[in-house]
């Protein structure tokens, strides 16, 4: 009798555990997809591309007056004096420095520059997600996208083109 009571209270407690996991709403998106159909994306693309272009450009132009220092010094090298060559390689030494500084300052700068522009984006496509999960009675979503972490999304709802509409794209 006791075993059939504690049968009955674990059958009842089960059933009383699934109805409540039928009743959660699951949803969800690719943001990474999200994030790359978004309009404010292509425009950030375009200014880093831009930005970097500007940087290759700079550095490029200091590696070919490096190239044409060391042309030159490399035929003067034996009409000169041996303190005159030493002063010439540091010279160009530190020519070569400043080049590999302004390579790392063009990254960091670059990385910079996209955290600033895809920050907002990222709360925007965020609040739009939340909200268009608060008006499908949803209380989960998970990230559909590659490496998202948990992923269950067979049977729950896509959210991706009301997201979109949300964001008016």
């Amino acid at each position: 009798m006791k075993q059939f009571k504690k049968l009955l209270l674990v059958t009842v407690f089960m059933l009383g555990v699934v109805g409540v996991a039928n009743a959660q709403k699951i949803g969800h998106i690719d943001t990474s997809k999200l994030f790359q159909e978004m309009p404010e994306t292509k425009k950030m693309k375009t200014e880093l591309e831009k930005m970097s272009k500007t940087y290759r450009d700079e550095i490029t132009a200091l590696e070919t007056k490096l190239q044409t220092k060391l042309k030159k010094y490399d035929a003067e090298a034996k009409a000169q004096t041996p303190e005159t060559n030493a002063k010439r390689q540091a010279e160009v030494q530190q020519d070569a420095t400043r080049i590999q500084q302004a390579k790392q300052f063009a990254s960091q700068e670059l990385q910079k520059k996209e955290a600033e522009l895809s920050n907002p984006l990222i709360l925007k496509a965020q609040k739009a997600i939340k909200d268009v999960a608060a008006a499908k009675g949803l209380t989960y979503i998970f990230n559909s996208a590659p490496g998202g972490g948990l992923i269950v999304f067979d049977k729950g709802i896509d959210i991706f083109d009301d997201v979109k509409k949300k964001l008016g794209f």
